[in-house]
């Protein structure tokens, strides 16, 4: 490897993992598992890729070219989504 290519990819390792760091959150898990039980077991599966994740970005150094912190930010997203269809089948039960 060339010294250009490993300064390149020694920085764009560092801003990925700084990226991931500071941007980066964990997906909640908020949904009651009474009301709503699968919603609830999917929300903690999402709550558990997103630990994979993370895993996986340490055993390869932060090297995957931002696409786990892009799908760790999709799983976040889809936690959300989660929520929201709770709270409106809350609210249609009212």
């Amino acid at each position: 490897m060339t010294k250009k290519r490993l300064l390149i990819n020694t920085i764009l390792s560092a801003a990925l993992f700084c990226s991931g760091v500071t941007l980066a959150q964990e997906p909640q898990v908020d949904i009651n598992s009474n009301r709503h039980p699968n919603l609830a077991k999917a929300q903690r599966l999402v709550n558990e890729a997103n630990r994979w994740i993370i895993e996986a970005q340490k055993d390869n150094r932060y090297d995957m070219h931002g696409h786990a912190t892009n799908a760790r930010h999709l799983l976040i997203q889809a936690n959300a989504e989660m929520k929201a269809a709770a709270e409106d089948a809350n609210a249609a039960g009212k």
